[in-house]
């Protein structure tokens, strides 16, 4: 009997294992469900921008850039500060300090400016802001060339200033420095003289599409003439 009472006990045991580790692996999966959707810290996330506004002079610089954060996780971001830095320049290349939140890229007398504020970034959702950054003095002198730029930003879950984007400031595109204004800052941007060989060769196709069609015309006259005296030998 004993024999029969131990397999007995291992059966109940077992016939309870399965049951319990599907209630065990229903009960992870909800916790971590509820962790993922609700509760997750996730990382802010932006691009390069495509366009910029900016004002070189020795004794200022200023940059204004479009920027659309995104925040990964549940839980709300707080964005305490931001700064820029030149991290391939010498050491006088000094960083430029959010100076304000404007209300749109290009620099205008009716325009919002906004002092700098921290803000949040919601679970999940991205958040379009104009940032202006400014230095005097900064040794930043807008030389026809890339500058490799980063943005770095401190937020509230996290201590000290954490890099946030790199990317590269094409500053041959400013052509009038001591003025505030807009320039791309796409990565292909066509001269003036590759645009105007590139009106030239549109020109010259559309040349050669009307020669083609005046030719195309002039046969489709003379075809009718031959269809008639071929069906009257065929008559």
């Amino acid at each position: 009997m004993l024999p029969l009472t131990v397999a007995a006990g291992q059966y109940a045991s077992s016939s309870l294992t399965g049951p319990s580790l599907v209630s065990v692996c229903a009960l992870v999966f909800t916790v971590a469900s509820f962790w993922w959707i609700n509760a997750r810290q996730g990382r802010l996330e932006t691009w390069e921008p495509h366009s910029f506004a900016a004002i070189v002079h020795p004794s200022l610089a200023c940059l204004r850039l479009p920027l659309v954060l995104h925040n990964t996780g549940a839980k709300p971001i707080v964005v305490q500060d931001l700064l820029l830095t030149f991290p391939n320049e010498p050491a006088s290349h000094l960083p430029l300090l959010w100076k304000s939140s404007p209300s749109r890229l290009e620099p205008g007398p009716d325009e919002e400016l906004k002092l700098p504020a921290g803000f949040a970034v919601a679970g999940r959702e991205a958040k379009q802001l104009f940032i202006e950054f400014e230095a005097p003095f900064s040794g930043f002198a807008a030389e026809p060339r890339n500058y490799k730029v980063e943005i770095r930003a401190k937020v509230g879950h996290r201590k000290g200033w954490r890099p946030l984007l790199t990317f590269t400031l094409r500053a041959a595109n400013i052509v009038d420095p001591d003025r505030y204004t807009v320039y791309s800052n796409a990565p292909v941007e066509l001269t003036k003289e590759d645009q105007q060989k590139a009106d030239a060769a549109i020109l010259e196709l559309l040349e050669e599409q009307d020669t083609d069609a005046s030719a195309r015309n002039q046969t489709d006259r003379q075809d009718p003439s031959d269809d008639e005296g071929n069906a009257g030998r065929d008559l």
